[in-house]
């Protein structure tokens, strides 16, 4: 007669716990939106002025020369020399895919920055757009092009700061005896609105076309020019940002909870609450760094996510992780080639792609405002 072997409660725990993380639905998801990067990728690379068939392209990306290349990757990563390759693929690497690794990269961290300011707030409403983080950093970039246009070369940094500065205004703010989610969202659209207004008036104040065609690329959004240079730039604070989202989402869920059972739970809420506030900032500032404002993203795509994996962080950062830059690479997309061979910002197709689809949720939906 066969015996059963007592199944140890580590290894079964550990079994549980994975297959919690990974099921069906998240599965799923990540399959789906790997075949959207990977297919508007290609898309990508099949296009552009000089003239080669989309085998050729699709050839250039899988160029086992390039791929396996110790060399290429240290010039992709590192910026070191870039070894000689052939023609196709040099325009391919070089100048086609660093756009797609951009776009993953801004979608993901827009995607993971939504839904921890969604999580802090309790307000499934909120997004760095909402909290002020895009309007400090589109009025900083402004204010650097019109008035102190020598600092233009460190425009990356500068709209980073601008962004945090403007969340560090809007927490103090907020701040009465501690924060609250409706204070958050309340202060955070009053600094919006304000920046916003300041942004508008720094335009009469322009003189050159140039600039102004400069700022408004950066307050819309845009990938177009994008190169490895802006992949060595977000990469570094992506990896650092997504990591902590992942560690800290067992914060973010007892966060939900509310702020009487997270403390009754153990949690300083205050200290937690400004923590992952920071991430969330660090996570759209890299973004904003590269491509500017773009705008929707960070609100919609928790919301998908959450309607395919459920509201369980554990699972709906990965989702975003994921989803995020199958919508990002899909709008760029439709933003390079819809009126080709003129090219729209990037932030107009997630715009016109999150403003339907934020008014099917609200028909769809009873109530919308707290998670």
């Amino acid at each position: 007669m066969a015996t059963e072997t007592p199944s140890d409660p580590e290894t079964t725990g550990w079994r549980e716990q994975w297959s919690g993380w990974f099921d069906g639905s998240l599965f799923t998801l990540i399959v789906g939106s790997l075949a959207v990067v990977v297919g508007g990728g290609l898309v990508q690379v099949s296009f552009g002025s000089f003239s080669m068939s989309i085998l050729d392209a699709w050839q250039a990306v899988f160029n086992p020369n390039v791929i396996f290349n110790a060399q290429a990757w240290e010039a992709f990563l590192l910026g070191a020399e870039v070894p000689e390759m052939n023609k196709r693929s040099f325009i391919v690497w070089n100048i086609r895919l660093p756009r797609v690794f951009v776009g993953a990269l801004v979608g993901m961290n827009l995607a993971v920055s939504g839904a921890i300011f969604q999580a802090v707030t309790r307000n499934e409403l909120a997004s760095p757009f909402i909290l002020g983080v895009s309007s400090g950093a589109g009025l900083m970039v402004l204010l650097t092009l019109v008035v102190f246009w020598g600092l233009a070369a460190f425009l990356p940094i500068i709209a980073s700061i601008g962004g945090a500065i403007a969340f560090l205004i809007v927490y103090a703010i907020a701040w009465k005896n501690g924060t609250s989610p409706v204070r958050l969202v309340l202060a955070g659209v009053i600094v919006g609105t304000v920046f916003g207004s300041v942004q508008t008036a720094l335009f009469f104040f322009a003189d050159d076309i140039g600039v102004v065609q400069s700022a408004i690329a950066w307050t819309t959004g845009s990938l177009t020019g994008t190169d490895w240079e802006q992949v060595r730039m977000a990469l570094p604070w992506t990896i650092v940002a997504m990591g902590l989202a992942l560690i800290s989402s067992r914060q973010l869920n007892m966060l939900l909870l509310g702020e009487k059972t997270a403390s009754s739970l153990g949690m300083s809420v205050e200290k937690v609450r400004f923590a992952l506030s920071g991430v969330a900032v660090l996570a759209a500032a890299a973004s904003i760094a590269v491509a500017g404002i773009v705008g929707f993203v960070g609100l919609i795509v928790p919301h998908m996510v959450r309607n395919i994996v459920g509201s369980d962080y554990k699972k709906l950062v990965i989702g975003c992780v994921f989803a995020g830059p199958a919508l990002m690479v899909a709008a760029d997309v439709g933003a390079r080639l819809a009126l080709n061979p003129v090219q729209i910002p990037v932030g107009i197709v997630t715009g016109l792609v999150g403003g339907p689809y934020f008014l099917y949720l609200m028909r769809k939906q009873d109530e919308m405002g707290e998670i």
